[in-house]
């Protein structure tokens, strides 16, 4: 009785192990792209455009389609500062080496520059 046991939990963990990570999720989810920019702001993505069929069912009866995406893209669209970035993004400049050495030495000597009080606040 003891082995039919331990030999069932083996199996249902080697199934739930090998189902976890196999799943990839559905093909043409929406992306940052379908952000626009109308020369000024941006504009939000069309959530109709966004909806997928749902591919589950509850008792029978299949759920209603998902606009995946909607509600981040629209937010995200929101609060850009730059807009035209999210269509024509800044390429990144060089690193300043110097610049992040200094701070690692000062962090490992413990010499820390404090923050600037005018334009930052302690998190406390």
């Amino acid at each position: 009785m003891k082995h039919t046991r331990v030999l069932t939990l083996l199996l249902a963990g080697a199934f739930a192990v090998a189902g976890s990570g196999c799943f990839k999720p559905p093909r043409n989810m929406p992306n940052e792209s379908v952000i626009g920019f109308d020369g000024a702001s941006a504009v939000p993505p069309d959530c109709d455009s966004l909806a997928r069929p749902s591919l589950l069912t509850d008792a029978g009866i299949r759920r209603p389609s998902m606009q995946w995406g909607c509600a981040t893209y629209t937010n995200l669209a929101a609060q850009l500062a730059h807009p035209e970035d999210a269509v024509h993004p800044q390429t990144l400049g060089p690193a300043n080496a110097t610049a992040a050495a200094g701070a690692v030495r000062r962090y490992e000597t413990g010499k820390v520059i404090p923050l600037d009080k005018a334009t930052s606040r302690d998190s406390k």
